[in-house]
Order: structure tokens, then sequence, then C-alpha cells
């Protein structure tokens, strides 16, 4: 059954339901008031990520009642994904504690796995890995780490929004360059929800993604790396590089800052990309330049893995070594000004 409407369709859903999550927000006061922490200069609506929720999950259901999609994956990636933005939604009204936060995330990602038939063997130069429990354990923290470092580089304008629709884009190129062309359509869903709701949060936004998007994001995505794995090993280590941009600045941050001693579940604004958009005094050139390391350096170098041409693990060492030192030049995890006045007790 053809299902070409299905596209333009989502996206124009999202762009819909984007603006009426933004006049709920107003009409409800729920807005992102500028602090100290803050990377924006003026209250702002959030939740705005509600409508990529809603629009992918509404065609997931649909692609499975046609046969395009299995009902093992939209069990996988529905049950696990409303249960994150549920509780994203919920904190985004008032607040959670982080302990209960962390328990939901990890049954989401249990459940996903689970229905998912779990993590599946990765391949290093040839030979497979069976992961056992314990890797099975260690796909779990994984995801849970991959939902919570995509809430924490939501942080300026763009951002989230065009790493989800340039990686989704990749990811659907890359599946079909590994002959996988069932596997390509959820990431083109997700893409295509993310760019209806980037119409409005492009800079300068008009509304915020909300934990309850973010958190859906990183969740599906890495999801979307499990059930793609499982279908061709090549694609495990593509969608890893593809990946790498928030992987390495939100890990190296989250490293310096426990060596530093601080809480990793802090608030902060020692993200790279935060340091670089003060220092370049612009969300949008920072936003776009993520979008230009993953197409023009990230997407082809896991093109050569997906195709066969050179070996996973090395090629994401060569992807993630720029952008290692990226991190480390924009000074990811290191105090910002705000800290650095606290420490010395200047106001």
């Amino acid at each position: 059954m053809t299902m070409w409407w299905l596209f333009p369709l989502v996206f124009t859903v999202a762009v819909l339901l984007t603006g009426a999550v933004r006049r709920y927000a107003l009409a409800r006061s729920l807005l992102d008031i500028p602090n100290a922490r803050s990377s924006h200069t003026a209250p702002t609506p959030r939740g705005g990520g509600m409508a990529i929720v809603a629009s992918f999950v509404a065609a997931t259901l649909v692609l499975a009642a046609i046969g395009q999609v299995p009902g093992h994956v939209a069990l996988a990636l529905g049950g696990s994904g409303m249960l994150v933005a549920t509780v994203g939604f919920i904190d985004d009204h008032g607040g959670l504690r982080a302990r209960w936060r962390l328990v939901a995330h990890f049954a989401a990602a249990a459940w996903g796995l689970y229905w998912l038939g779990g993590m599946p063997a990765p391949t290093l130069f040839g030979v497979g890995f069976a992961p056992g429990w314990p890797g099975q354990a260690i796909a779990v923290v994984a995801l849970v780490w991959l939902l919570n470092l995509y809430n924490f580089m939501d942080g300026i304008d763009g951002l989230a929004g065009i790493e989800a629709v340039t990686v989704g884009l990749g990811a659907t190129l890359l599946c079909l360059l590994a002959g996988e062309g069932a596997h390509a359509v959820l990431p083109s869903v997700l893409a295509l929800a993310a760019a209806g709701f980037l119409c409005w949060n492009y800079p300068p936004a008009k509304i915020f993604m909300g934990d309850a998007g973010s958190g859906f994001i990183g969740l599906v995505l890495g999801l979307l790396v499990v059930d793609a794995a499982g279908a061709a090993p090549g694609l495990l280590w593509g969608w890893l590089i593809l990946l790498g941009v928030f992987v390495v600045d939100a890990t190296i941050t989250l490293l310096r800052r426990v060596v530093r001693g601080k809480p990793f579940h802090q608030a902060h604004r020692s993200h790279a990309y935060q340091h670089a958009s003060r220092r370049w005094r612009s969300h949008k050139r920072v936003s776009l330049a993520a979008a230009a390391i993953n197409l023009l350096w990230l997407l082809p170098l896991a093109a050569l893995v997906v195709r066969g041409w050179m070996e996973g693990v090395l090629a994401l060492m060569l992807a993630y070594a720029p952008l290692v030192w990226l991190a480390l030049r924009f000074d990811a995890g290191a105090p910002d000004r705000h800290d650095l006045a606290a420490r010395s007790g200047v106001r």
C-alpha cells in the first residue's frame, strides 16, 4: 500500500500542533523564565515537543495498521515513548523528583528493548559478539543516557530540532544504502515531525521543546538504532556516528563536571554548544554548524561503514576525534562566568 501521502501530513500536523501547544502554553503561563543558567533572554512558552510526540506516535500507529511497520516495533516505540513523554509533560507542568523520572526512564528503556527482542550482537572487524545479559543491561543504561543527553543538549534555539531532522534524514539514507528500505520509514517520519516543530523553534524560537519532547526523541532515536542494528550490523555503527555531536558534547561535559565534583544532575550551562553560543553571540550559527557537521562529516563516514568500505569502530573513532577536540576547544564542562562568580562570592 502506497503511503507517500503520510509524509507531508506528518509535517503539516506537527506544524499545526506546535502552534496549538504554543497557544495552550501561553494561556496556562507555561513559560521558560530566563535565569542565570539560561541561554535565552525572554520568557518563552515550552512544551512544543508534544507536537512531535503526537504526530510521530499517530503516524507509527497508522503505519502499523497498514502493515508498513511491524506491530512489535510500534509497541516498543509507542509504549516507551509515551511513558517518557508523559513524565516529561508532568515535569514541564511543575516539576517531578529526579528519582521518579529516572525510574520511569529505565522502565521505558527496558520496555522498548524487550519488544525489539533485545540488543543484537555487535560486529567488530567482521566478528559478532553475543551481548548476553550484561550487554542487555548496558544497552538499557545507554538508552537512558541517550534519552537524558538529548534533554541536556536542548539548550539553545533550533539545536535539538535540527539534530532530529538531520540525523533522521541521514539515517533514512543509510537504511536505503544498506538495502533496508523498511527501516527507513520511521526515521523519515521522526525527521518530518521534528521539522514541523522546527518551524516554530528555529532561531529566534517562539516555543521550546520541553522535557517531554527532548526525552521522547532521545529514546526513540536509541530504539531505532537497536531496531536497525538487528537488520544490518553496519547500521549500528552508522547510527552511532550520526549521533556524534550530541553524544560527544554531553558525555565530555558530564565527565568533566563529575571530575570537578559537580552533581551530574545539577542544572548548568557548561556544554560546549552553550559556550559556543555565548562566544559567537548566536544560537543560529551553532545550530547550523551542528547541521553542517552531521551532513558533511558524519554522514559520509557513516555511509562508508554501511556500504562495507570502512570498519565500523575505526570510522567511529575517526568521526568522534575532531568532535572531542571541538568539545574541549569550546570548554565543555568548564565553569561559565556565573559559576566562577558564585565561587568567588561576586554577584
